[in-house]
């Protein structure tokens, strides 16, 4: 077990990509995250889980493995029962755009997973148990139980149905409903030993690509009297963004609502997101993932604090590289891999050492920062960086020029700012460059 403290995005050390994050506060008081584990270089996903929880969003503990896929009986076994799962033979509309995007010689090409590979879970608890909710490249999905939320989950037994991405909820009168699918969502009534379905209660299509832009990614919560399904949407061409639906009842109809949090500029090459929503100590927060190192995986867990309407819907909130915390004050260290939006060719990857940088700038590339804050004036902006070239500074979203930084190989050899009170968006644009990258940078 390891106890660190952050509040900024990416939340976890940077040598742990965890996607897919499902928070729930547990009886403890805690918040529990369960997600995916990029492990690999090109491929979503990993053999493991793995859980963090904080009991202030500040100090977060990392409890290690929770479920290995080696434990699962029937990966193996060719008599496992098979349900029907993704028809990748009848895409749907927006299906046939990732068709067009990922064809090549006329042929699609549909990524492979190994056949013992963990998609996102989900878990909750119920009556001294912890549930964990997986699935598998296969379309099986399966529960494992625990004495503890963190784990070690044992005893997985598979569920009556296929697909991915599954999400559990427990209604008000105790009532446990289960949900899964890909570009449509289905949903059951879980009998009290959380494994089967209750007869006659399966809803095909709850939420759709057609009618909700629903990608993968189903999670359920309740806020007063109104259920929230939040999921990856493709309202904005691909599913870079959670989106959500309300509706009076658990298994719908639910209604179309808006978007929560876009990913989209996290990284060149971001194409998916996948989270949830989560009251914790009194405010509501949205759990989601960015990808780095100029690819779709490699995935990090990002928090945001989100705001409810009068009318229950959701305002949506911008990525930021302050996280769950305040905004970053005069003198502190902001590390070039918190910057939570990027345009260009501009990507954050590792060091040798294993310390992230900004690297492959390109003349002309952006770099966005949310948020600082300062009670006085700052006079002077400090780089830490490799290479030559320029940097500029804006504030907000003003066309005038903030500050210009002017690096020789590693050294600054002119610099000039000119900052003002208050809360502020930091934009750095890039010109110039000649192996130009970026480690951190602070004002005084």
């Amino acid at each position: 077990m390891n106890v660190f403290r952050n509040c900024r995005n990416p939340v976890l050390p940077v040598d742990l990509h965890i996607p897919d994050p499902e928070a729930h506060v547990m009886p403890d008081g805690r918040v529990y995250v369960y997600g995916s584990w990029d492990q690999e270089e090109n491929i979503y996903c990993s053999r493991e889980y793995r859980v963090f929880s904080s009991e202030n969003m500040i100090e977060w503990v990392d409890h290690g493995v929770s479920f290995e896929s080696s434990k699962v009986p029937w990966v193996h076994d060719e008599h496992a029962p098979k349900y029907e799962g993704v028809d990748w033979t009848k895409p749907t509309p927006f299906l046939k755009k990732m068709i067009e995007r990922d064809t090549k010689n006329g042929k699609l090409e549909i990524p492979t997973f190994p056949d013992d590979f963990l998609f996102a879970p989900d878990a909750i608890y119920r009556d001294g148990q912890y549930y964990l909710y997986f699935c598998m490249p296969d379309s099986t999905e399966g529960v494992a139980v625990a004495d503890n939320p963190e784990g070690p989950f044992h005893s997985p037994v598979q569920l009556p149905c296929g697909g991915i991405d599954p999400a559990v909820f427990i209604d008000d009168d105790g009532q446990a409903y289960y949900y899964w699918g890909q570009f449509y969502a289905h949903g059951a009534k879980l009998k009290d030993n959380m494994v089967e379905f209750e007869e006659d209660s399966v809803m095909k299509n709850i939420v759709t690509e057609e009618e909700h832009f629903f990608h993968e990614g189903s999670s359920v919560r309740k806020r007063g009297d109104t259920y929230y399904f939040v999921y990856s949407s493709m309202k904005r061409g691909k599913p870079t963004s959670l989106a959500y639906a309300i509706s009076k009842s658990p298994l719908g109809p639910f209604e179309y609502k808006g978007i929560i949090v876009d990913n989209d500029g996290c990284d060149p090459e971001s194409w998916n997101n996948h989270g949830s929503i989560e009251e914790v100590n009194g405010q509501w927060y949205v759990f989601y993932h960015r990808s780095s190192q100029n690819r779709q995986q490699k995935r990090r867990l990002c928090i945001e604090p989100i705001f409810f309407n009068e009318d229950g819907t959701i305002q949506e909130v911008p990525m930021t590289s302050q996280g769950a915390g305040k905004p970053f004050e005069l003198h502190e260290k902001i590390e070039a891999y918190r910057a939570c939006e990027l345009s260009g060719s501009v990507y954050i990857a590792p060091l040798e050492d294993g310390e992230e940088r900004l690297t492959n700038i390109t003349d002309g590339d952006e770099v966005i920062f949310r948020y600082v804050d300062w009670k006085i004036d700052p006079s002077e902006i400090l780089i830490d960086a490799k290479g030559t070239g320029e940097i500029i500074v804006f504030l907000d979203d003003k066309t005038e020029e903030s500050g210009r930084i002017v690096i020789k190989e590693g050294q600054i050899t002119d610099s000039s700012f000119t900052g003002s009170l208050g809360k502020h968006e930091l934009k750095l644009q890039f010109r110039n460059p000649s192996n130009l990258e970026m480690l951190a940078l602070h004002f005084c």
